[in-house]
C-alpha cells in the first residue's frame, strides 16, 4: 500500500468518519427532506465516496509509472469530491436540498459551484482512464479490468447529465429532478429512495459508476480460482472482460431508458423485459463463443521433411 494515492486514501478515511457521523444523524435528527431523513444522502455520497476514492487509490498503484498528470488529476479528483461532500453536508444541517435547488441566491450559487465539481471530477477521472489505457500494466487481464472499469464508470457518470433538466415545481425554481414522470420525494425503495412509482435515473447512474469496482473485480475473479478450474488462457480471459463491459454498457443504457420512460425498476413493462431477455442472452451466447474458442488446441505446425526441403531447395 506504499504505492497507495495519499491523497485519496485521505479523502476516503474522511469520508468513512463522515459516513458514520451522517449514520448517527439519521436516527437522531428527525427533520425529513424530498421523503427521507435529511443525513440520508449525505450517507449514502459519504460511503459512496469512501469506495471510489479506495478503488483509485489502488488503480494508480497498479501503474508502473504515474506523472504528473496523473497525481494532478487525483488531486483534482480528492479537492472536487471534497467540495460536493462539503456543500451536501452543510445543506443537510440548514434542511435544504444540495441537487437541482436554486430557491434562493445562495442554494443557486451552492448548486452551481457543485455543477463545476462534478465536471472536473469527470474530466479528471478521463485523464486517468487515458494514462491507464496508454501505461503498461504487466498483468494484462488486471489492465483490462482497470480499464474498462474506468471507461465505463465514466459512461455511468453521464447518465447524470438527464438530471439536469430544469422544470418548475410549486413555488421552488428545480434545476433538474432524479425522478421522471412523477416528483422527487414520493414513494421509494428502501435505503436508495429509488422510485416505485416512475422512472428514476439514479438506477443507472448508480450501477453505472460501480463499473469501477465490478470489472476490475471480474478480472481478479477470472485470473484466480475460476481461472485455473476452466483453464482460462489470457486472451480468453480479455475477451470475457471485454464482452461484459460491452452487456455492462448496455443495461446502463437499458436502465437509462426504462427510466426516461416513466418505468420504475421493479416495474418494468413487457418491452423492457423483452430488451433485458435479449442481452442476457446475447450475453450467454457470446460468452458460450469466447470459452468455445479458448478451448480449441493450438495448431502444431509439422516439421518439414528432409526430401521436401531438399526439393524446394533444387527448384530455387
Amino acid at each position: 500500500m506504499t504505492r497507495w494515492n495519499r491523497p485519496l486514501l485521505v479523502l476516503s478515511g474522511i469520508m468513512a468518519v463522515l459516513a458514520l457521523v451522517a449514520l448517527v444523524g439519521v436516527f437522531a435528527d428527525d427533520r425529513v427532506l424530498t421523503g427521507a431523513p435529511v443525513w440520508l444522502k449525505v450517507f449514502k455520497f459519504a460511503v459512496s465516496f469512501t469506495l471510489y476514492g479506495v478503488t483509485l487509490a489502488w488503480m494508480l498503484s497498479v501503474l508502473p509509472t504515474r506523472g504528473r498528470v496523473v497525481g494532478g488529476a487525483a488531486v483534482l479528483i480528492t479537492a472536487t469530491s471534497a467540495v460536493e461532500m462539503l456543500i451536501i453536508t452543510a445543506q443537510a444541517a440548514r434542511g435544504r436540498a444540495s441537487h437541482f435547488n436554486e430557491t434562493t441566491s445562495l442554494d443557486t450559487v451552492l448548486w452551481q459551484i457543485m455543477s463545476v465539481s462534478i465536471m472536473i471530477l469527470w474530466l479528471s477521472q478521463l485523464a486517468l482512464a487515458v494514462a491507464a489505457a496508454r501505461r503498461p500494466i504487466p498483468d494484462r487481464t488486471a489492465a483490462r479490468g482497470i480499464r474498462l472499469g474506468l471507461a465505463v464508470s465514466l459512461l455511468g457518470m453521464l447518465v447524470a447529465f438527464p438530471m439536469t433538466m430544469p422544470f418548475q415545481a410549486a413555488s421552488d425554481v428545480i434545476t433538474g429532478a432524479h425522478s421522471v414522470g412523477v416528483p422527487d420525494g414520493g414513494p421509494g425503495l428502501p435505503v436508495t429512495g429509488w422510485s416505485t412509482t416512475g422512472g428514476d435515473l439514479r438506477v443507472a447512474h448508480f450501477v453505472g459508476l460501480h463499473a469501477l469496482q465490478a470489472l476490475p473485480l471480474l478480472a481478479w475473479w477470472l485470473t484466480g480460482r475460476a481461472g485455473r478450474v476452466a483453464r482460462l488462457d489470457e486472451a480468453t480471459r480479455g475477451r470475457l472482460l471485454a464482452v461484459a463491459a460491452v452487456s455492462y454498457s448496455v443495461l446502463v443504457g437499458g436502465l437509462t431508458w426504462q427510466a426516461l420512460r416513466g418505468q420504475p425498476l421493479l416495474r418494468p413493462d413487457a418491452l423492457t423485459l423483452a430488451a433485458l431477455a435479449v442481452l442476457v442472452a446475447a450475453t450467454a451466447a457470446a460468452v458460450a463463443a469466447v470459452l468455445r474458442a479458448g478451448r480449441r488446441p493450438a495448431r502444431v505446425e509439422r516439421p518439414e521433411r528432409p526430401e521436401r526441403r531438399a526439393a524446394v531447395e533444387a527448384v530455387r
